[in-house]
């Protein structure tokens, strides 16, 4: 009989001890706060499933939930489309093929809290050039109009993340061999036929995943809202994320906010995998 070696799986154990901190061992203490009241480090009361039930039936949650919801369906309606066309209108040879890859990117690479400093400028009537041009047509306030704070938050997610679905749906694209577009420009058929039967098809795979990353990262948005209007006006632009920061960090109550987020957390898991599972059983 030969002997195994395990000597391999010292390989893993960075691996292990590194998902254990940043993971598993913040994931237990949540847990460990939800089920708790905490007046102290040193003083705690066991209160159970209390603060799930108080936050699942106190109402600015679930208004906060609500317009959650919204956003991120406003912004896959939106990113998702447009970035197919993008990644359709893009060049597939040449050297423009470099440029436009790398235009299409810089938004990619602007960080969060940059991305909400420019719009917050940007979006200003008063020293801000694209508020400055809308308030020429339309009377424009994000600061003080809940409807122009919201379309201020879309319009930014919008030109920071449309880019990614873009460049998925462009690698999408480019793995479809040249034959398919030969043999349908032989049979005569439109841009539009191509599309549909021959390109939309392909892209099933890489749009599934363009979909469940953007519902992920819109539906816990939190940097950019928070730079530009702070939640406002009013609760206008409260998200789920920004009301939990508040819960944590503004008011402190860790065992509502543990609470808040093993749920935040169940519903990201719950409406992905319901995404996945549509998105992949209508692929077959």
């Amino acid at each position: 009989m030969k002997a195994k070696n395990n000597r391999a799986w010292w390989l893993v154990l960075p691996v292990v001890v590194s998902v254990a901190f940043t993971a598993i061992i913040p994931l237990m203490t949540v847990v460990n706060y939800s089920v708790q009241d905490i007046f102290s480090p040193f003083d705690r009361v066991f209160v159970g499933l209390d603060w799930f039930r108080d936050v699942a039936r106190d109402p600015e949650v679930r208004a906060a939930l609500v317009r959650t919801l919204i956003f991120s369906a406003q912004v896959l309606l939106i990113e998702i489309p447009l970035g197919v066309l993008i990644a359709v209108c893009m060049p597939r040879r040449g050297w423009t093929v470099s440029v436009a890859l790398v235009l299409v990117a810089l938004p990619l690479l602007i960080p969060w809290n940059v991305v909400g400093t420019i719009w917050q400028i940007f979006a200003r009537g008063d020293i801000g050039l694209g508020g400055w041009a809308i308030n020429k047509v339309v009377n424009f306030n994000y600061t003080l109009d809940s409807a122009d704070a919201w379309i201020t938050v879309l319009a930014m997610d919008v030109w920071h993340w449309t880019p990614l679905v873009a460049l998925l749906a462009y690698a999408g694209l480019r793995s479809i061999p040249d034959p398919y577009f030969q043999a349908a420009q032989i049979d005569g058929a439109s841009a539009w036929a191509t599309f549909r039967h021959i390109q939309l098809p392909r892209l099933r795979g890489v749009l599934t995943i363009a979909i469940l990353l953007r519902f992920m990262d819109s539906f816990m948005i939190y940097t950019e809202p928070f730079v530009v209007t702070g939640g406002g006006p009013g609760n206008a632009t409260s998200f789920l994320s920004i009301l939990l920061s508040k819960i944590a960090v503004g008011q402190f109550d860790l065992g509502p906010a543990g609470a808040f987020s093993l749920l935040y957390f169940l519903i990201v898991q719950i409406v992905c995998y319901v995404f996945f599972t549509v998105l992949t059983r209508s692929g077959r």
